[in-house]
C-alpha cells in the first residue's frame, strides 16, 4: 500500500496486479500544442493517443544505473495472479482517459487532441522493469492489433525466449537496448540479477532480423557507457536491424541518486558519438531531436523517408 502511494505521487496509476500508466511529459505538451516526442519525429506516433505503460511493474534483469525507477524494488519475475490482456488493455486505457480529465478545462488545451486523447492509438510498452517477463505478452500484441492499436515493445534483450515467441505476432516496432560495448562494462552499469544476461542480449539482438521494423536503442551517460564505439560498432555490425537510437541518459526520477547532471551527455557530444558509429557501421544519421538529446541513424543502402508511415495491424 506504501508502495501504491509513493508510485501514484510520482504519476504512475496501478493497473490491476502488475501493470502500470504514466502520462508522458510529450502527451500533456502535446495537448497544450507546445512540443512533441522524438518518437513523433521519427516514426509518427501522435503522443496525446499514446499510452506509456507496463504490464511487470518492478519486475527486470538488470539494475541498470540510468534508470528512473526505484531499482532497490527491482524483482526477476511477476509473482500471484496474472492479469489477462484484455484486463491490462482495458485498465490502461480507463486510467489514461482518468488521469488526462484534468486537461479538459484548461484552456492551454486543444479540445481536438483531448477528445482524440479518449481514443488512443498507439501502446508504448516500454514504461518500467522488463515487459518481455509478462507471460502472455504475444497475446497483449495480438489483442492490441485486434483493436487496430499500435505496439512498441521496448526490451533489454535479456530474455530471447519471449522474442522468440514474438516474431510471428503483429508487433509494430521492437526495440533492444544495449546497454554496453562489451561484457566487463555491462556486468559494471547494469548489474544484472540472472546468469547469462550478456550472452542472452547478443542472442536478442541476433534475433531482429525476424521483424519487419526493429531499433537498437544506445542509452548513453557519461563516465557509465558512453566510451568505445569500436566495441559498440561491433555488435551493431553483427545485427539486423531498421534503425539505430543513440540517446542521452538523464538524471531523471530516481536516477538522479545515482547520476550526477555533467554525465548526462550534451546534444551535441550524442551527435558526434552518432557520427563516429555511422563511420564504423556504414550509417547515416536521418533525423535528430536536440531537446531530448537523440539521433535516428539507418544504414547507409535503406532510402527511407524519415517519418515513416505506421504498417497497418492485421485483426
Amino acid at each position: 500500500m506504501i508502495r501504491k502511494k509513493i508510485l501514484e505521487k510520482q504519476g504512475y496509476r496501478i493497473v490491476g496486479n502488475h501493470s502500470a500508466i504514466k502520462i508522458c511529459l510529450y502527451c500533456k505538451r502535446c495537448l497544450r500544442d507546445e512540443d512533441v516526442c522524438y518518437k513523433n519525429k521519427f516514426y509518427g506516433i501522435a503522443p496525446h493517443r499514446c499510452v506509456q505503460m507496463s504490464p511487470v511493474l518492478d519486475t527486470c534483469s538488470l539494475k541498470c544505473q540510468w534508470c528512473w525507477r526505484d531499482i532497490d524494488h527491482t524483482s526477476s519475475g511477476l509473482k500471484g495472479k496474472i492479469d489477462s490482456p484484455k484486463e491490462i488493455i482495458e485498465g490502461c486505457i480507463k486510467a489514461q482517459r482518468e488521469i488526462l480529465q484534468g486537461f479538459k478545462g484548461s484552456k492551454k488545451t486543444n479540445n481536438k487532441k483531448f477528445q482524440e486523447a479518449m481514443d488512443p492509438k498507439h501502446f508504448a510498452i516500454s514504461l518500467t522493469g522488463e515487459v518481455t517477463y509478462y507471460p502472455l505478452l504475444p497475446e497483449l500484441i495480438k489483442e492490441l492489433g485486434k483493436r487496430n492499436l499500435t505496439s512498441f515493445v521496448v526490451s533489454n534483450g535479456t530474455n530471447p525466449e519471449m522474442i522468440k515467441k514474438l516474431i510471428k505476432t503483429p508487433l509494430t516496432q521492437l526495440y533492444i537496448t544495449l546497454p554496453a560495448p562489451n561484457r566487463e562494462v555491462f556486468e559494471k552499469v547494469c548489474k544484472p540479477l540472472i546468469k547469462n544476461a550478456w550472452n542472452n542480449i547478443k542472442e536478442s539482438l541476433s534475433l531482429l532480423k525476424h521483424f519487419e521494423r526493429t531499433t537498437i536503442r544506445l542509452t548513453l551517460v557519461k563516465e557509465l557507457n558512453m566510451l568505445d564505439p569500436e566495441g559498440y560498432a561491433k555488435l551493431i555490425n553483427n545485427s539486423n536491424f531498421k534503425f539505430l537510437e543513440v540517446k542521452a541518459g538523464m538524471a531523471v526520477g530516481y536516477a538522479r541518486y545515482r547520476l550526477k547532471y555533467t554525465q548526462m551527455p550534451l546534444s551535441k557530444e550524442i551527435k558526434e558519438f552518432s557520427e563516429k558509429l555511422a563511420k564504423l557501421c556504414n550509417l547515416k544519421i536521418i533525423d535528430e531531436k536536440k531537446e531530448s538529446r537523440v539521433c535516428l541513424l539507418m544504414k547507409e543502402d535503406k532510402k527511407r523517408k524519415i517519418n515513416l508511415p505506421l504498417p497497418s495491424i492485421p485483426a
